[in-house]
C-alpha cells in the first residue's frame, strides 16, 4: 500500500549533523506508522525511531534519544530524520519503515521499507 524512498545520507564529522528523509507514495500514508532503523555491517538491523500516524507520539533508541528527531509532514508524504551530535557510532545504512501502529515498529515489525541510505560518521 506504500513504497518508500530514502535519501540524505553521507559523510559526515563526528559532531555533525545530518538529514534523512524518507518520501511515500500512495494514498495510503496516513494510515502508517513510520520509523527509522539502521544496520551496520555484521551487526542485526536496530530500531532507532518511530512516530505515530498523527504525528504526536514518538519512540526512540536509549542510543540516539535526545540527538535525533523523527517527524512527519503527512501533506508532502514525507518523514524526516534530523540527527545531531553524530558518532562514528552511527554508522550504518538507515532504512525508513512503515508498519501498523509506532509501537509496532519499535518492536520490529514492519510492512515495508525504504532501500536504505548510507551514513559515514567519521572520527
Amino acid at each position: 500500500q506504500v513504497q518508500l524512498v530514502d535519501s540524505g545520507g553521507g559523510l559526515v564529522q563526528a559532531g555533525g549533523s545530518l538529514r534523512l528523509s524518507c518520501a511515500a507514495s500512495g494514498r495510503a500514508f496516513d494510515k502508517f506508522a513510520m520509523g527509522w532503523f539502521r544496520q551496520a555491517p555484521e551487526k542485526e538491523r536496530e530500531f532507532v525511531a518511530a512516530i505515530s500516524r498523527s504525528g504526536v507520539l514518538t519512540d526512540y533508541a536509549d542510543s540516539v534519544r535526545g540527538r535525533f528527531t523523527i517527524s512527519r509532514d503527512n501533506a508532502k508524504k514525507m518523514v524526516h530524520l534530523q540527527m545531531s551530535s553524530l558518532k562514528p557510532g552511527d554508522t550504518a545504512t538507515y532504512y525508513c519503515a512503515a508498519g501498523d501502529l509506532y509501537i509496532t515498529i519499535v518492536a520490529g515489525r514492519v510492512a515495508a521499507w525504504g532501500q536504505g541510505t548510507q551514513v559515514t560518521v567519521s572520527s
